[in-house]
């Protein structure tokens, strides 16, 4: 299942995009190709198709000498058929585009990730986050009781600002943007308050929307940056459940939870064969969901790496991608976890937002369990197996999740307030922003995004 290139494009077709020349190819390939459904609405037209094959290039930036060169900086020189090896196990990640090699522009740090985890000698080096988390979750345990109440509260102040570059599109054009806004009514998430806004037109997205947003328009000025800003205080906390498998009862099948989290969400949580294989053999005979989900968890831990992600927007299905080429994201690893368990009957939902730990202020993505009879759990798959003797610190990512989250979204793939009208440039998550104007979406290459937090 190595290279498939099939892209699901929202609204307009299943096609292959990496290898076309021309926008002449990608409509002949258009024109034959069946009319998808899709989680995100947006027009059929060939402009869009363009913008995507657009995005892939933008990816895919470096060629082969450029790559030759920042490799034999790290490694000295290299041959043809060691480059062809890496090349083939996915390790050194590149495409055929135009008749030319074609390497993603984090493939040589993403290689030296990939080979140091598959070293024979390899043990997980112990990062100065690392060190954080495991002092922090302590504390988080040892906060916590059978109330599996939030524990250990966080309050910030977060300044969040979109800087749309000068001269992207005319003079005195309206640009609307959305930025990202907490999710509200959630137990670890609290008090927030807006102090102040760069636009005065800014709208708050009501808080049933599960990507929720703060959007606001601007005009342009003449060789000046368009620049949107919100900053306000909110209050975060860690949240420890302490369960053993006997806490945790016999799902009820025919609620509206349990068959709306077990069920596949094209185009990234599909039931292939391959996903119903390696679930049941990760699972064997378990049956508790509990264990289902630390067999699932271990096993993605010790088999996926993680590593720099291509834009969401170019990948047909990330969790098959994550298997053929055995690495991920945070978001990646994620999507590879809830195919895993929903698959063997183990409902799940997504969470993104921030991760807010001081000094690693960054994108984030995790998901949410559900256990009947206990009612969802974070779990965190990215910030792995913790280095501890001590098993429920080992472990504290299966079943919680520290104080420095910033929620943003409750799903993905789910339509912005007010609606976007052009092609998202994340159109699943959802946390740097959006930017469009009359003619269409200005993609990341565009404008700039930072989020500034005031730890109180």
């Amino acid at each position: 299942m190595k290279n498939r290139y099939l892209l699901l494009i929202p609204g307009i077709a299943v096609i292959s995009l990496f290898a076309f020349t021309s926008l002449r190819d990608v409509n002949r390939t258009a024109l034959s190709s069946s009319i998808v459904e899709s989680q995100v609405a947006l027009e059929s037209n060939p402009d869009s198709i363009q913008e995507i094959n657009d995005r892939i290039l933008l990816d895919f930036s470096l060629t082969e000498p450029e790559v030759r060169r920042q490799i034999e900086k790290r490694y000295g020189a290299v041959s043809d058929s060691q480059m062809q090896d890496w090349e083939q196990s996915g390790k050194l990640e590149m495409r055929v585009i135009g008749g030319e090699k074609r390497y993603f522009k984090n493939a040589v740090a993403n290689l030296q990730r990939l080979l140091i985890f598959d070293s024979a000698m390899f043990t997980p080096e112990v990062s100065a986050l690392d060190s954080f988390c495991l002092e922090h979750t302590a504390k988080v345990i040892a906060a916590s009781d059978k109330t599996y109440a939030p524990v250990l509260p966080q309050n910030l102040v977060v300044s969040y600002t979109i800087s749309v570059k000068p001269d992207v599109v005319p003079e005195g054009t309206v640009l609307r943007c959305w930025l990202p806004a907490p999710r509200e009514g959630i137990a670890r998430q609290k008090n927030f308050k807006v102090l102040s806004s760069e636009a005065d037109n800014s709208i708050l997205a009501p808080n049933e929307h599960l990507q929720r947003t703060f959007y606001a328009e601007q005009k342009t000025v003449k060789n000046q940056p368009t620049v949107f800003s919100v900053k306000y205080a909110i209050q975060t906390s860690a949240q420890y459940f302490d369960i053993e498998p006997s806490d945790v009862l016999p799902y009820d099948t025919t609620s509206a939870v349990y068959m709306h989290y077990t069920q596949e969400r094209p185009p990234h949580i599909l039931f292939s064969d391959e996903i119903r294989a390696l679930g049941s053999r990760i699972v064997g005979a378990e049956k508790n969901p509990l264990r289902k989900v630390e067999r699932i968890y271990q096993w993605i831990n010790d088999s996926i790496p993680w590593a720099s992600a291509l834009e969401y927007c170019t990948m047909a299905n990330i969790t098959e991608y994550v298997l053929s080429n055995r690495h991920g994201d945070c978001g990646m690893q994620t999507f590879l976890f809830m195919s895993l368990a929903r698959s063997q009957g183990v409902p799940v939902k997504w969470q993104s937002g921030f991760m807010l730990h001081p000094g690693h202020v960054n994108l984030h993505d995790w998901c949410e369990v559900f256990y009947e009879g206990i009612g969802w759990v974070p779990l965190d798959q990215s910030f792995k197996l913790q280095s501890s003797d001590d098993e429920k610190l080992r472990q504290f990512y299966v079943h919680g999740i520290d104080a420095y989250r910033l929620i943003v979204n409750d799903d993905f793939a789910q339509e912005l307030y007010p609606p976007k009208k052009f092609l998202r440039s994340e159109p699943y998550d959802f946390q740097r922003g959006e930017v469009e104007w009359e003619e269409g979406n200005l993609y990341f290459n565009q404008w700039n995004w930072d989020i500034d937090v005031d730890y109180q």
